[in-house]
């Protein structure tokens, strides 16, 4: 059994481990990578653990540098490949409800175990000593089950994050959250205001990212979606009473989330795109609702939402215009004269990215009304590619003149420049054959004369 498992393991991590007992220390793998090694998965991360002090670490390896010594981990390098290893541990009270005042090193491996956030996480392995599993966290993984080491208020007490950790495992893993560790993060969640806004943003985004996206409905049930994006709350129970919808906004939005790929940009787009239905909303003679503009508040919404996540300005721009466009072309005439000016505001990879949105906003409505409106995403990529390939305009970049060209003959520099430009911009959109320089200036002359 112990050689089923020991081939899994890096030959780095075997040499690592040989040399830190050969010189009088104990040391096991730990941690994720071994719930991950049960499972299955292929580990992303080797971390090992020790009775070795770092300074002791750092006198057994020639390459290493100091990761978090105060926590007693040091990286070692071996060939190109860097392993962190960690002395035993234990911690004391806790300054922030994230990181411990202080920790204290220890010679046994069941006092670090004792730590740990979650008894699947809590695991051992040594390739001559097998498993060493106080808590029982072999039987966890196989019944699927997420469970606290100890008493679950306490470890979250400790590190509030792990409240969220809790669900994004859940995600990921598709495990289900024993009833204690329910109740503790039900006793606990308030603690998560005192959390960083981004590291509760990389909790929320792996969520976002998994196999599993509808777990947010989780976090709504917890009452953790408070503390990541709360306008979102008010999104269950909005009603969508038109023949295009079957859900309401929150359970569309989920859906749209799971008929997309697990990307960041995407899915964070997607959990988006429609929260502007729940201030918009009206309701016809007939019953029938409407959310007339909701586009536009939808990507206020999401600009506020990600600011106050942290992301980066480049990110929220282009989740900002996904948005905004996102329902833009199924509510008029396709033609490439509609597809050039999407194509001129967001340019031609994020237009590939909005079709993938407009296609998962589709999938997540009335089936019974979505085939000529995947048709109409089909035609715009179409359309698209038609663009691209003959090299047709449409932007001012791609025009056969410049401002300079127009100054050149007699037109005065100033604002008018640019109205120009993009009234010729427009001209060359509707006839692409007229994209030629000296046509383009006789254009544009002309048009002066008409703005003078």
């Amino acid at each position: 059994m112990l050689m089923d498992y020991n081939n899994k393991l890096p030959q780095d991590v075997r040499e690592i481990i040989r040399l830190i007992e050969e010189n009088g220390y104990e040391a096991y793998i730990v941690g994720g990578c071994i719930r991950d090694m049960l499972m299955g998965r292929e580990p992303h991360d080797w971390d090992i653990t020790t009775s070795a002090k770092p300074e002791e670490i750092k006198k057994i390896f020639r390459r290493t540098y100091d990761t978090g010594i105060k926590h007693g981990t040091i990286t070692v390098i071996i060939n190109k490949d860097h392993y962190e290893v960690t002395t035993y541990r234990i911690e004391g009270d806790y300054a922030d409800f994230r990181r411990p005042k202080q920790v204290d090193f220890v010679e046994d491996i069941t006092l670090d175990l004792s730590r740990r956030d979650f008894t699947m996480n809590a695991i051992a392995y040594h390739p001559e000593r097998g498993f060493i599993d106080p808590y029982c966290g072999i039987k966890d993984i196989e019944n699927k089950c997420i469970r606290s080491v100890r008493e679950a208020k306490e470890r979250f007490t400790e590190d509030a994050l792990r409240i969220l950790r809790a669900v994004r495992f859940s995600a990921q893993l598709g495990f289900e959250i024993e009833e204690g560790t329910l109740l503790g993060i039900s006793a606990c969640k308030a603690l998560l205001k005192h959390i960083s806004k981004e590291r509760i943003r990389d909790e929320f985004i792996k969520i976002c990212i998994s196999h599993r996206p509808s777990h947010i409905n989780k976090l709504y049930e917890l009452g953790l979606l408070d503390y990541i994006a709360a306008k979102f709350g008010e999104a269950y129970g909005v009603p969508q009473n038109h023949p295009e919808h079957i859900y309401d906004v929150a359970q569309h939005t989920i859906t749209a989330m799971e008929n997309i790929a697990g990307d960041r940009l995407l899915r964070l787009t997607m959990f988006l795109h429609d929260i502007g239905k729940i201030d918009t909303r009206t309701t016809d003679r007939k019953g029938i609702d409407h959310f007339y503009n909701h586009a536009e508040v939808s990507m206020k919404l999401a600009e506020q939402i990600l600011k106050d996540l942290r992301l980066d300005n480049h990110t929220i721009r282009d989740i900002s215009l996904l948005i905004k466009y996102h329902d833009y072309h199924l509510k008029s005439k396709i033609s490439k004269v509609s597809v050039k000016k999407v194509l001129e505001k967001i340019g031609p990879n994020l237009f590939d990215k909005l079709m993938h949105v407009q296609e998962a906003d589709v999938k997540a409505k009335n089936p019974e009304r979505i085939t000529l409106r995947l048709e109409d995403v089909k035609r715009q990529r179409s359309l698209k590619e038609e663009i691209i390939e003959s090299g047709e305009c449409y932007n001012k970049s791609m025009l056969a003149i410049t401002g300079q060209d127009l100054i050149d003959h007699g037109i005065p520099s100033g604002a008018s420049i640019g109205v120009l430009l993009d009234t010729a911009l427009t001209y060359v959109i509707k006839n692409p054959q007229a994209n030629q320089k000296e046509a383009l200036i006789k254009y544009c002359l002309a048009s002066y004369q008409n703005i003078k």
